[in-house]
């Protein structure tokens, strides 16, 4: 079994308050959770409205499966205009 997780950290453009940036991180994570068959959340910066850490994860038997996911999944949110990339990083754990 491997597992995949993708960490995704954002610079958000629009939002001048909390609830514009619950609004665009809201649209991401239910366009991600439709198109892709992963669990996802934002993980981090919850108090900042122009930041957030997105959290991904892939469960599969192979890496070979997972890791196309994962660069899916990244692709789609860099495509998004409404955001900045800062940092992802991915990491693969094998059980």
């Amino acid at each position: 079994m491997v597992i995949g997780v993708l960490q995704i950290d954002l610079r958000l453009h629009a939002p001048q308050s909390l609830k514009q940036k619950r609004g665009v991180i809201r649209k991401i994570l239910t366009r991600c959770r439709n198109r892709f068959p992963a669990s996802c959340a934002e993980i981090g910066h919850q108090d900042l409205w122009q930041r957030s850490l997105l959290g991904f994860a892939v469960i599969n038997t192979s890496e070979q499966v997972v890791a196309p996911i994962l660069a899916r999944i990244e692709d789609d949110i860099l495509d998004n205009s409404e955001v900045d990339l800062i940092n992802t990083d991915t990491e693969f754990i094998h059980y």
